[in-house]
């Protein structure tokens, strides 16, 4: 058993507890053995010849969560439609640099929406390609018509390129779902409004009803315990998600108090992708004229949305307008925009972020008996949430105990 010792550190746990400023990380083969005080550090076999980590009085963080990515898509440095001109292969290659950009910025853990199956994820769990761990969608569904229907006035398609699959009944919904399913998906993608990037829709459009989304809820729980994800921005995709009992909203920017009341109630989250909002969308012409409004609302929704009591988990749509790697920013945009603490915002990228994927009995926080997916941020993000924005700053990511980046130069 390999036991690492990281100390002389600042711990923000992910609990929301106050940080401990002179504290200990114990990890003995790949899980966390103690996080806490150093005065409370447990006796070490120096037999054993433990890894000592001296981290110089930076803070030790539990690695991150983006619970909205899409590593298909290529974010700035590309355009969505580049897919088309290369073969199928060739899009796997460009995941790798995809996966080591967004590890290194200290996320270990993200939640694929659409665009890659379970064989990517099941390559990085086997150690193929080295990346965060993946909990994958496969496709998103919509309805003709709807945010996955990339039909295009030519007559060319790009749903299926982009991962979307069309269902227009409630029977097809349940069909499509067992086969994604069948296919061993962790989570199930429906878009229950229209979309900024997608070119035959707008937000303010009704996609999957109700009763769609409520079936898809029903498919996904009996087999497996699945939960359901919808794409929801205007209005009524909102109302549709909420009552019809999908597990997280994402974007949500439309709310209104009687949904978030409603969705305390039941239990829902909130993935609110702000980071994306501060940039048009470019992936359609359509799209750029349609950002200024949707983002702008977002901005102006989310302080209610967080006052309400929603649990908020963090989600960037990285691919789509952020870049692979520029979760962290997310956590700024939560305290500026939403009015959340720099410690509240840490906590919805690590804890609430863990909730969401149904991982919380072994990710999220740094506590014993957990993985030891862990950050060390230079300085006390605290006192600067948006320093965890600069890569530079990441100074070591460990993934279940496991180097994964070590800019700060550690005898890891």
């Amino acid at each position: 058993m390999t036991t690492t010792i990281l100390h002389n550190a600042r711990l923000i746990d992910g609990t929301g507890a106050d940080p401990i400023a002179d504290a200990v990380v114990v990890i003995d083969d790949g899980k966390i053995a103690y996080a806490g005080a150093a005065s409370g550090a447990p006796q070490i076999d120096e037999s054993a010849k433990p890894v000592k980590v001296d981290v110089g009085g930076n803070t030790v963080t539990p690695g991150f969560f983006d619970c909205h990515v899409h590593l298909s898509l290529p974010g700035t440095k590309g355009s969505p439609i580049m897919a088309a001109m290369v073969p199928a292969s060739y899009r796997f290659f460009e995941l790798i640099d995809r996966l080591k950009t967004t590890i290194e910025a200290g996320v270990t853990t993200v939640r694929d929406l659409m665009g890659v199956d379970v064989g990517v994820r099941d390559a990085v769990a086997h150690g193929l390609v080295a990346g965060p761990r993946l909990l994958v969608a496969d496709k998103m569904l919509s309805q003709t018509g709807g945010h996955a229907d990339f039909h295009i006035p030519s007559g060319l398609s790009g749903t299926g390129l982009i991962g979307g699959e069309l269902v227009d009944t409630v029977d097809e919904a349940r069909k499509a779902v067992r086969e994604l399913l069948r296919s061993g998906v962790d989570v199930i993608k429906v878009a229950s409004s229209g979309g900024v990037s997608s070119p035959s829709d707008d937000p303010d459009w009704l996609g999957a009803r109700t009763e769609i989304v409520a079936a898809l809820v029903e498919e996904a729980e009996n087999y497996g315990g699945r939960k359901v994800a919808a794409h929801a921005i205007g209005f009524l995709g909102i109302q549709a998600a909420v009552q019809g009992g999908a597990h997280s909203i994402e974007h949500g920017y439309a709310l209104t108090d009687e949904l978030r009341t409603e969705m305390v109630e039941r239990g829902q989250f909130l993935v609110p992708t702000l980071i994306e909002t501060l940039k048009p969308d470019t992936a359609t012409p359509q799209a750029v004229a349609k950002s200024e409004k949707w983002h702008k609302l977002a901005h102006e929704s989310i302080a209610a949305s967080v006052e309400a009591g929603i649990k908020v988990a963090v989600g960037t749509d990285a691919g789509l307008v952020p870049d692979h790697g520029a979760t962290l920013g997310e956590l700024g945009c939560l305290v500026k925009f939403g009015g959340m603490t720099p410690m509240q915002a840490i906590v919805a990228g690590t804890k609430t972020s863990a909730e969401l994927c149904d991982v919380a009995d072994k990710l999220g926080t740094l506590e014993a008996g957990k993985l030891a997916d862990v950050v060390v941020v230079k300085g006390d993000p605290l006192a600067d949430i948006d320093s965890l924005a600069d890569h530079d700053n990441i100074l070591l990511v460990l993934k279940e105990g496991k180097t994964a980046s070590n800019r700060g130069g550690y005898a890891v």
